[in-house]
Parts: C-alpha cells; sequence; structure tokens
C-alpha cells in the first residue's frame, strides 16, 4: 500500500461526508472551570452529581489515556463499550447492501452480528490450523468493494496472538482499513499496535477497560487511529455516548495504574498455575497457547466436561460450535481462591 496517496475520504460513506454533525450545549460552550450559571442545555438545575450533560468529548478522561498510550487526544474516540465503536466503523465505512468486510474466524462474535445490523456483507476466512491469519486467502477474498478487514489479536476463543509479520503483510498490501481488535493486549508481553498509527494511516486499533482494567460493567472502549478517522468518528457518534459515571469510574481506574498491573500481574501468576493443572487433567487433550486471561483446552467430550462442571457450580464456555474448535473449552482465569476450586473439581473428575 503506498502510505502517501491513502485518502481516507474515499472510503467513507458519501452521506457520511457530508454530514453536519449535531452539536450539543456542552459542544458550544466549554467549561474551563470558572464559575457559571448553566441556562443553555434545558437541564434540571438542582445538583445532584449527575444532573448536567457529561463531557461529549470525555477530555479528561482522553488526556490521561493520550500520556499513557503516547499518543495525541485527536487519536482517541471513546464508546459505550468496544461494540459501540465497531458499530460506528460500519455506519462511518461501509455502504449497506454494496460493501464487505472481512473476519478471521474462530474469532469475536460481535463483528459478524454488526455487519448483518449493518447489512453488510462478511466474507468469512478461516485461520490456518496453527490459528494464524491465512494473508494469501485473505487478499484472494478483497475486491473493490471490501473495507475493512477485523484482525482480533490476542485473538478471542483461541488465545494467541497473530504473527507480526502476518499482520504486517495485511497493512501493507490491503488499501482499506485494518481493524487490530486488542481487548486482550494487557496480558500479553507483545507490544501494542497503538505505535504503529501514525506509520499506517489504515490502522485502526480498539482496547476497552472491561478486561486487565475490571470495568466490565461500566462499558467503555477505546479506539486509537490517525486524527482523521477519529475525526470521522465522531461527526457520527451520538453526543453524549460515555455517561458521567463511567467517564468518572474510568478516571479513577486508570490513574490507579500500580493496582491494574498487580491485579494483571496475579491474573498471569494464575494462568501459569491454571496451565499446569489442566496439562494434569486426564480428558484434556490439547492446551492451546494463550496471550490472554483465558486458556483454551482440547478435551474428550466438551458438552459432557461442560455439563459436568456446571453441575459443580462452576460455569466455563463451550467452544465447540466454533470453527477449528471441536471439543474445545475456554477456561477464564478467575481468583486463586476460584481455581484451587475449579482444580479440585477438575481432578475429582
Amino acid at each position: 500500500m503506498n502510505k502517501t496517496q491513502f485518502n481516507i475520504n474515499q472510503l467513507v460513506r458519501e452521506n457520511v461526508l457530508g454530514l453536519m454533525p449535531y452539536s450539543s450545549a456542552r459542544d458550544e460552550y466549554v467549561s474551563d472551570g470558572s464559575e457559571m450559571i448553566f441556562l443553555d442545555a434545558n437541564e434540571n438545575p438542582f445538583e445532584n452529581g449527575v444532573n448536567r450533560y457529561p463531557d461529549p468529548q470525555q477530555r479528561n478522561l482522553k488526556a490521561v489515556l493520550a500520556q499513557q498510550k503516547s499518543v495525541s487526544v485527536q487519536n482517541i474516540l471513546l464508546g459505550n463499550g468496544s461494540d459501540e465503536v465497531l458499530d460506528l466503523l460500519f455506519r462511518a465505512f461501509c455502504e449497506p447492501k454494496i460493501d464487505n468486510i472481512i473476519t478471521l474466524p474462530p474469532t469475536y462474535g460481535m463483528y459478524k452480528v454488526l455487519a448483518n445490523i449493518n447489512n453488510i456483507q462478511n466474507r468469512e476466512v478461516l485461520l490456518t490450523e496453527s490459528f494464524e491469519p491465512n494473508v494469501k486467502t485473505i487478499l484472494e477474498a478483497v475486491n473493490s468493494n471490501t473495507k475493512i478487514i477485523f484482525l482480533c489479536s490476542p485473538n478471542n476463543p483461541t488465545g494467541n496472538s497473530f504473527s507480526e509479520e502476518r499482520i504486517t503483510q495485511v497493512l501493507d498490501r490491503f488499501d482499506g482499513l485494518v481493524v487490530i481488535d486488542e481487548a486482550y493486549i494487557d496480558f500479553s508481553d507483545k507490544e501494542s499496535w497503538i505505535e504503529k498509527i501514525k506509520t499506517y494511516p489504515n490502522l485502526i486499533v480498539t482496547q476497552t477497560l472491561s478486561k486487565a482494567y475490571g470495568l466490565a460493567g461500566i462499558r467503555l472502549g477505546v479506539c486509537y487511529a490517525s486524527e482523521e478517522i477519529i475525526a470521522i468518528l465522531n461527526k457520527i457518534k451520538p453526543p453524549y455516548n460515555v455517561n458521567e459515571l463511567t467517564q468518572k469510574r474510568a478516571l479513577e481506574r486508570v490513574m490507579d495504574f500500580d493496582k491494574v498491573n498487580t491485579e494483571v500481574s496475579n491474573i498471569l501468576e494464575e494462568r501459569k498455575k491454571l496451565i499446569t493443572t489442566l496439562s494434569q487433567i486426564s480428558f484434556v487433550e490439547k492446551i492451546y497457547e494463550t496471550d490472554a486471561n483465558f486458556i483454551l483446552v482440547k478435551v474428550d467430550d466438551a458438552d459432557k466436561r461442560y455439563d459436568q462442571l456446571l453441575q459443580k457450580g462452576i460455569v466455563i464456555r463451550n467452544r465447540s460450535t466454533q470453527p477449528l474448535c471441536e471439543n474445545t473449552l475456554r477456561f477464564t482465569v478467575g481468583t486463586p481462591a476460584e481455581n484451587n476450586a475449579l482444580e479440585k473439581i477438575l481432578k475429582q473428575l
């Protein structure tokens, strides 16, 4: 791909390109902290902590994330979970009934769901037997209407990170957008692709506060990309898509970096122990390499083992319906006490 000739406007839907975004009251007047009387947004004036609209650009939170990730605030978009971020990409770049995307099963199921919701063809290219992108087949599936290729790395449900060489080949040889979903990157020793967004204008990296940061309940997803891509997404996002409570809770958590790192280290230590435990269980046939906070294993009879664990009060995920994942179970790494309970039950079985 000739990066100097890359023009994002050629990928944007025509109606989005000419769209005049909604301008909210908090877009038109941005508080500088001065004591003001706000009579502009038809809010209830009686203070209760959430009677005012939230900052539509989440400036305080973005400032901390920008510093931590060594990017500009203009390279960040925040969404109501990563799913909203992904949906915005479909709505900005994919023309219904005309354009298509490429996904690599087994992978995160929402790419397919969002493609169906937005009436976009989803071209599926299976991963290789070693759960790596098949670059040759991916590029053969591309046509003039292919807008986005989704790469989940570390991948869900397999747990492995894709090779840097294969991802680079896709970025270099595809003229559309490449989305690298890094929901599990904090559990990996691999470098994030965020540092490459200046090198590749077609690269979009998504992350989340649901996994390593332990904030699944507040729904906050993060998108890192060029200023041009972020500006387009800002045109179509709902004005107040990230609520006040989410912004405050997320800000507290991302600033408590030491605690997050301690929890991640604990999870990685427990992951090691869980792999050792699983390797000693007679019905476990294969343990797949993982860079995430979960482990995918192949067993003798996934349905049987899933039911047995359920009867013992342990809920895991049966991934056998996914391509290349016959008779597999996915174990999330729990607390030391939870993992000890799981170990005891597995050995009983």
